[in-house]
């Protein structure tokens, strides 16, 4: 199981008439968790695409158990309990300053070769540095 933590500040433009971060700003949330994650592997999403390999979403599933709000410093868990195949399954979990659990989450993403546009095997550089934390 791998398991990264980053921090975001919820900016206005990210609320609605509330104060509450807009339910749709999640998902955003969700892709800064997953790209700071690949990040602290010493691995980006561009240098994936600029070896040929894209990773769409295929599904996302999200629960709300408490609104986070404007100029909080929320905190973004995400964790990969199973070894990526065709098929990677992020999972999330919000917390406020606080400690309180925002909101929980899960997206399937799957790679992609770019030139034929088919599913394929996650790149080599990438499982080797996430395989050691499925021993």
């Amino acid at each position: 199981m791998f398991s990264y933590e980053t921090n975001i500040r919820v900016r206005y433009a990210e609320t609605d008439q509330m104060g509450y971060v807009y339910y749709g700003n999640y998902a955003a949330f969700y892709e800064v968790a997953r790209t700071e994650m690949l990040r602290s592997l010493g691995m980006t999403y561009k240098s994936m695409e600029q070896d040929g390999v894209m990773m769409p979403v295929l599904e996302m599933r999200t629960k709300y158990f408490k609104p986070a709000k404007y100029d909080e410093n929320i905190t973004v868990k995400v964790t990969i309990k199973e070894k990526p195949g065709i098929r990677i399954i992020f999972h999330y979990d919000i917390f406020n300053e606080q400690q309180e659990h925002l909101n929980t989450g899960e997206t399937t993403l799957v790679f992609v070769d770019m030139e034929k546009n088919r599913p394929c095997l996650p790149p080599s550089n990438f499982m080797e540095k996430i395989s050691v934390f499925f021993d």
